[in-house]
């Protein structure tokens, strides 16, 4: 059917069928939240009007009761049973609060009625007769999903049995541990502990050590608790290792036959200094026309690593690589990530790559997709690559500074097109042998850095495009970012006003314009770190999905992750996606491809969990000998217990408790971020500036208290 034929069709669907479709496809999945945009996918409605007709239905019908805007634009079927589906929010107390999509409340759950459930649990939850005014109330009637049966604590021995006490805040029960299953566990020692049997009629569930990690404090000890505690891993099997070394690294002349060969196009790596695996390389030659050639390249990673292989598995599950303080926890073997796959200098490497035509404009004259081989001229650390962008001089200094012009353009066209500026500064420590902290550091993007990104940006986005565009309708993994809920957006605007700045200055300012004009100007300041977190809690998380919405952030229609399959599994599932489709082939149902891309999303945010543990860790290890030392800090948190306050000099933040301030009855503002003295009438509001003195630094609990101090 023609591209006008189809759009008739999709204007000339009536109203009332419509509605009856929409609703169709929202009960058919009633504990899922869709967008306009998501529902007309689902619906093969392509055209402009057709979207604002459902756009206009969902909100027409949440109107009337028949579906729940969960928030924003998001839409669910609506529940008129008397049970729900939800997770539980687990209390030190020992009761819960069961969140759900299918009322606008939490549910309360008493510690009785909550039957063995504990926090991050799937449950379904019989709902009580409501009172007037009072928060809904039910009780647990079903464990559908248990979120984890092991747990991080510390080991504490009596004479016939012993106890593992949780070091998650969210376990309000120790777990009981019979002698016979303490593995070799001794007194105070840190271990992993895995729950075997809890009787409803018994408080505490009973476990068995299943890995002592050692004494509480030790370097080694402590991240490993960290990633235990996420239940994510930090060594492979030795089936794994077996099967890594099982896998050919050499290369053929089969395998080059296949490939474009780029081993004399002059080839370079940029990393960071500290930096084992190399997952992306760029060429550059000039053509015959005056146009510039780059290459793009990707380890081949799927090349190595075969369907249903033992290493396949495991990065499947993995999903990702994790990133402490102090280490990489592969998501692959390092005879993978190290050596077979990582680009290093002056050595043949197979890879998958995006190669374009730029003009001097830094447009896309043309693209080609497929697998090569490369070989890498130089291995630049991002100091050096900043350096000859600097002086103008150095190695491959044409290639460099050629490549870093036609980036500037590219990125002065993202922003220009509606892209954020969203340059957040990393964390870094100075460690020791024994891993204490020394000193931290910051780490700022330079050029050298923009130059990667810009190009990397480049070729997710042209690959996206290629499916999305050219071959519409073929399952595909998408990285997407939805907009942001306009609640969030007017509370950030606000809270900034506190410090002089305004958001959106008139209704012709688009948000990322003012956005990015805001950001601009903090840099540097005081403020630039509450503000700059701020504003990325204020939009919506980036995730991996076969319906693609687009990247509201990057300004992109079209986006996914092509460049970095040493380290994240989507990527070789792009990979493997365009394999199939380059060669015409089935890739498999979307559905496959849909639970991958909800399980990589999934341990990317559990990743992200566990890095930022580490740091916080290493913050609080940083500050253990600074107690009763004075430093300036501005206020990052505003509860009804308490404020946090974060050192401007190093970014640790800790409490100060609300029983701390004496001088008054304080009170907490939800709505204005601040506490308020009942006598006095002093606030404390988020973005103050206040001095602090370090009381307590708390390892255990990876806690900072502070006290407000003059100076």
């Amino acid at each position: 059917m023609s591209k006008k034929g189809r759009e008739k069709r999709d204007s000339d669907i009536s109203r009332e069928s419509l509605s009856a479709q929409i609703l169709a496809a929202l009960t058919k999945t009633p504990d899922q939240g869709f967008n306009y945009k998501q529902i007309a996918k689902r619906l093969n409605i392509t055209d402009a009007p057709g979207g604002q007709m459902i756009s206009d239905i969902l909100r027409d019908l949440a109107k009337q009761g028949s579906v729940q805007e969960i928030f924003h634009g998001k839409y669910k079927a609506k529940v008129t049973r008397g049970y729900i589906t939800g997770t539980v929010d687990m209390t030190r107390m020992g009761y819960g609060f069961i969140s759900t999509d299918d009322l606008d409340d939490d549910v309360f759950v008493t510690a009785k009625n909550l039957k063995t459930a504990l926090h991050g649990d799937k449950v379904k939850v019989w709902l009580y007769a409501k009172r007037k005014g009072a928060r809904p109330e039910g009780e647990v009637v079903e464990i559908i999903e248990r979120w984890r049966t092991s747990f991080v604590g510390t080991v504490e021995i009596m004479p016939n049995f012993a106890f593992l006490i949780p070091d998650n805040k969210n376990m309000p029960f120790d777990l009981f541990i019979p002698s016979s299953k303490l593995n070799g566990a001794k007194q105070g020692q840190k271990a992993v502990a895995k729950v075997t049997d809890w009787d409803p009629k018994s408080k505490n569930p009973v476990a068995e050590i299943i890995n002592v990690l050692g004494y509480p404090g030790l370097h080694e000890t402590e991240m490993h608790a960290i990633l235990a505690e996420f239940e994510l891993p930090y060594s492979f099997t030795e089936e794994v290792e077996a099967d890594a070394e099982k896998i050919p690294g050499e290369i053929t002349e089969k395998d080059i036959k296949v490939r474009r060969d780029f081993r004399k196009v002059p080839t370079f790596t940029i990393d960071p200094a500290d930096a084992k695996d190399f997952d992306d390389a760029l060429s550059l030659k000039q053509l015959e026309n005056g146009n510039w050639e780059i290459g793009v390249h990707i380890a081949d990673v799927t090349h190595y690593v075969k369907m249903d292989s033992l290493v396949e598995e495991e990065a499947k599950q993995r999903a990702t690589s994790i990133y402490l303080v102090d280490r990489v926890v592969p998501m692959l073997p390092e005879r993978l990530s190290n050596h077979i796959c990582s680009l290093n200098q002056s050595e043949d490497k197979l890879t998958y790559s995006a190669v374009f035509e730029l003009n001097d404009k830094s447009e896309v004259i043309n693209e080609w997709f497929g697998r090569t081989i490369i070989n890498s001229d130089k291995r630049f650390s991002y100091n050096e690559a900043q350096q000859v962008i600097d002086t103008g001089d150095g190695d491959m200094k044409e290639q460099v500074l050629l490549l870093h012009r036609l980036a500037q353009q590219l990125r002065a066209k993202r922003f220009a097109s509606g892209a954020f500026a969203f340059e957040k500064v990393e964390v870094r420590f100075d460690l020791d042998e024994a891993g204490k902290p020394l000193g931290i550091k910051f780490r700022e993007m330079g050029t050298a850095n923009q130059l990667i990104e810009e190009f990397m940006l480049l070729a997710n986005k042209r690959v996206a495009e290629y499916v999305g565009k050219k071959l519409r309708g073929k399952t595909f993994v998408y990285r997407i970012h939805d907009k942001p809920d306009p609640e969030k957006i007017s509370n950030f605007s606000h809270f900034i006003t506190r410090f002089g700045y305004k958001l959106i200055e008139d209704d012709k300012t688009s948000l990322p314009k003012a956005m990015n004009k805001l950001l601009h100007s903090v840099a540097g300041k005081k403020e630039q770190n509450i503000i700059e977190t701020l504003a990325l809690r204020s939009m919506a998380k980036a995730i991996y999905s076969t319906d693609n919405i687009g990247h509201y952030g990057l300004s992109f229609k079209y986006y996914t992750h092509f460049t970095s399959p040493i380290r994240r599994y989507p990527d070789m599932m792009v990979h493997r996606l365009m394999s199939a489709y380059l060669a015409e082939e089935n890739p498999g149902s979307k559905d496959k491809y849909e639970k991958l891309c909800d399980h990589s999303s999934k341990m990317e945010r559990l990743a992200a969990e566990a890095e930022r543990a580490s740091v916080k860790y290493k913050q609080v290890e940083y500050m253990s000998d600074k107690t009763g030392k004075v430093f300036e800090g501005v206020i990052s948190g505003v509860t009804e217990w308490g404020i946090y306050v974060e050192i401007v000099e190093n970014q640790c933040e800790g409490m100060i408790h609300i029983r701390e301030l004496a001088d008054d009855f304080y009170e907490y503002d939800e709505e204005n971020y601040c506490i308020k003295g009942r006598s006095t009438g002093k606030i404390y509001t988020l973005g103050d500036r206040v001095n602090i003195e370090v009381v307590k630094a708390d390892l255990q609990k990876k806690q900072l208290d502070y006290r407000l101090a003059d100076k």
